[in-house]
């Protein structure tokens, strides 16, 4: 990556800020657009006076790019909504800033004088609920449970449509669960703010059992980097997670312990089909990431431990920062 120029979508964000971080020690030049509804600032302000550092406040819901006359070698699209929990409420904003923004970059890139490598990162979710566990990338039928984990779906289909009509390569990324400093979603984060609120209780979604596998952000965007000179193919799939899993009560446990507390009353809700924390709950995941690591890539913690680590940083700093 060093010296190359980077395209960054969502990379004020969680993970997009951290592949920002790794992509400008390398030595890249790099470019991120971001509309800020999630992500922030404070996750890059670290380059801001860096000549090799850009950020283009836009919103890939509207079409006309502000990237007239810009050339990359690489465009890392991590621009979405992430929020699993909520798409079945409101569709028309995952549709809106995942779809729609996916093909706004893609005409882009279609009218493009170069043709850089487009990495998308697409998520385990696409796959439903296999009956094949660890999960391989060739599982099917592909039969999304979560409006989020179809318009994910949608995408890859468009991508790789896209690469192949107009001749750009295409990396697709299907992650676990990606936790870490900075995150300000998912389980850990909500368990967190719930304890702070009342250390006393804490309300756990479903019935506990959900088990699935978690991956710390520094493994995540280690693969990003190495996955896109590795592959090939024009268009390339990887799953990318841990080789184990961990349940909802386990990091629940591993939580309160992080944050010092002792004798908190465990409350699970239970309410939706089968024990799931909320409509379109995958309830087990675990991802088959052996074609990936079999070019080099390993994760460096596993569940526990990547859980027991965020855990430990959400719980003892500003999650702002």
């Amino acid at each position: 990556m060093a010296k190359s120029k980077v395209l960054v979508t969502g990379g004020a964000g969680f993970i997009g800020s951290h592949l920002v971080d790794a992509l400008m020690v390398s030595g890249s030049d790099v470019c991120v657009l971001d509309n800020l509804s999630a992500g922030r600032l404070s996750n890059l302000k670290q380059w801001e006076d860096n000549p090799n550092y850009n950020l283009l406040n836009f919103d890939l819901t509207n079409p006309l790019l502000p990237l007239e006359g810009r050339e990359f070698d690489f465009i890392y699209h991590l621009a979405a909504n992430p929020e699993v929990r909520v798409s079945s409420t409101n569709p028309q904003t995952h549709y809106s800033q995942n779809i729609v923004a996916t093909y706004n970059l893609l005409e882009y890139l279609r009218k493009s004088r170069t043709t850089p490598q487009l990495i998308f990162t697409s998520t385990s979710a696409v796959y439903g609920e296999p009956t094949v566990i660890p999960t391989p990338e060739d599982y099917a039928p592909l039969k999304p449970i979560s409006i989020y984990a179809a318009t994910k779906l949608a995408c890859e289909a468009l991508i790789s449509a896209y690469a192949y009509n107009y001749g750009f390569r295409a990396t697709l990324y299907r992650l676990a669960n990606i936790i870490g400093p900075r995150s300000s979603h998912g389980v850990i984060y909500d368990f967190v703010q719930k304890l702070r609120s009342n250390p006393c209780k804490l309300e756990i979604l479903g019935d506990g059992t959900q088990t699935k596998s978690y991956l710390h952000v520094k493994d995540c965007v280690s693969a990003l980097i190495h996955g896109s000179g590795v592959s090939s193919e024009q268009v390339d799939i990887f799953n990318v997670g841990s080789e184990d899993k961990i349940n909802v009560r386990a990091i629940a446990e591993s939580v309160i312990s992080e944050m010092g507390l002792v004798k908190v009353d465990l409350e699970f809700t239970g309410k939706v089909d089968g024990g799931r924390g909320w409509v379109g709950d995958v309830k087990i995941m675990l991802l088959d990431s052996q074609k990936i690591m079999a070019t080099g890539w390993k994760p460096t913690l596993n569940s526990q431990k990547a859980v027991k680590q965020t855990a430990g940083f959400l719980a003892h700093r500003d999650t702002a920062k």
